[in-house]
């Protein structure tokens, strides 16, 4: 089973919404997690998109990403384009790609369920390949 990291600047906003669409539409074909270059707190506001679609993230955590090692993952996801700002043996894993998605935080709830969307559509054709 591959291991999937997420990784974005605070781990709040997108980052959380890939690890609550990849453990659920995932589950049992890929492990994830999720990290931030900093961590802060699952925003509140993802937590209320997500609930409206059937998936909990409320107990997930914000974590720094000086608490993961990059070896123990297959896939690495940049959410932010913040793939730059990664240290440089995370970008070298098996699979690295940097999504570049919008920062919802501070923007209307439309923003939010625009990118919860895109985010649905890429880890569902992520775990097509490499499931």
């Amino acid at each position: 089973m591959k291991k999937v990291m997420f990784a974005c600047k605070r781990n709040s906003c997108r980052s959380q919404m890939a690890e609550g669409f990849a453990k659920t539409l995932g589950k049992g074909k890929i492990e994830v997690n999720s990290c931030g270059l900093e961590a802060s707190r699952v925003h509140p506001t993802a937590i209320e998109v997500m609930k409206e679609i059937g998936i909990d993230i409320s107990d997930q955590t914000s974590n720094p990403i000086s608490e993961f090692k990059a070896q123990d993952y297959d896939v690495v996801i940049s959410m932010c384009g913040c793939g730059v700002n990664l240290p440089q043996d995370w970008v070298l894993q098996e699979r690295f790609e940097d999504w570049e998605l919008e920062d919802p935080d501070g923007k209307p709830l439309e923003t939010f369920h625009r990118v919860r969307d895109e985010i649905k559509e890429r880890i569902t054709k992520l775990i097509e390949k490499i499931s």
